[in-house]
């Protein structure tokens, strides 16, 4: 169960850039990016066995047309954020990506039988920002909840934040980081993101 939920946000990290078109639904665009990553992993071995080198290649390539990742990072941050310097953001940035990656890339063998479905979405159209649930239907168990927070960037929608099971991804962190700083302030908080990402992986467990 751990790993098939770590691999819901980590199939986040690598959605598919192309094709998108400016106009698209927000509910409409996770319908597609699910499908198409459920696709993607099923048929990919080194993707299913959570490759670092090649899950980390993808995500660069792909993650930022529709993961809006510096917000994810502030609103996870929390009030800290503002004072950081510019380095320092950059540095939260990038260790918090790769603490992401680290965490999620293991649980991709979990994929099997699983499939998406989406649930009514409740937004106005001049709407800024909207929540999208859907949920995985897994064969012979309880369907599990995964929500999307997403705001709209021009004429493109971007992901910022993750709910499953009613945990949101962003709200988790932001716990964890405040008392980092607190203690420690965010040069703590940084050096204490690159120690974890420079630990040697550990085996993955079901």
């Amino acid at each position: 169960m751990k790993r098939f939920l770590a691999w819901l946000f980590g199939a986040l990290l690598l959605v598919p850039a192309f094709g998108v078109a400016a106009a698209e639904a927000p509910d409409a665009l996770i319908r597609r990016i699910s499908n198409e990553m459920l696709d993607k992993i099923k048929a990919d071995k080194d993707l299913r066995t959570g490759d670092f080198a090649k899950l980390s290649a993808l995500a660069d390539s792909t993650v930022m047309p529709h993961v809006d990742f510096q917000r994810m990072t502030a609103l996870a941050v929390g009030r800290n954020w503002r004072a950081a310097t510019p380095e320092q953001q950059k540095r939260l940035m990038e260790e918090f990506r790769v603490l992401l990656l680290r965490t999620y890339s293991g649980a991709l063998s979990a994929v099997k039988d699983q499939s998406i479905r989406m649930k009514p979405m409740r937004a106005a159209p001049e709407d800024a920002e909207v929540i999208v649930r859907s949920e995985v239907i897994q064969p012979g168990r309880d369907a599990l909840q995964l929500d999307y927070r997403l705001r709209k960037v021009g004429d493109a929608w971007k992901i910022y934040d993750v709910n499953v099971l009613g945990v949101w991804l962003v709200e988790t962190y932001r716990n964890q980081f405040a008392q980092e700083v607190s203690s420690k302030g965010i040069d703590g908080l940084i050096k204490s993101l690159s120690e974890k990402n420079q630990a040697p992986d550990q085996p993955n467990k079901s």
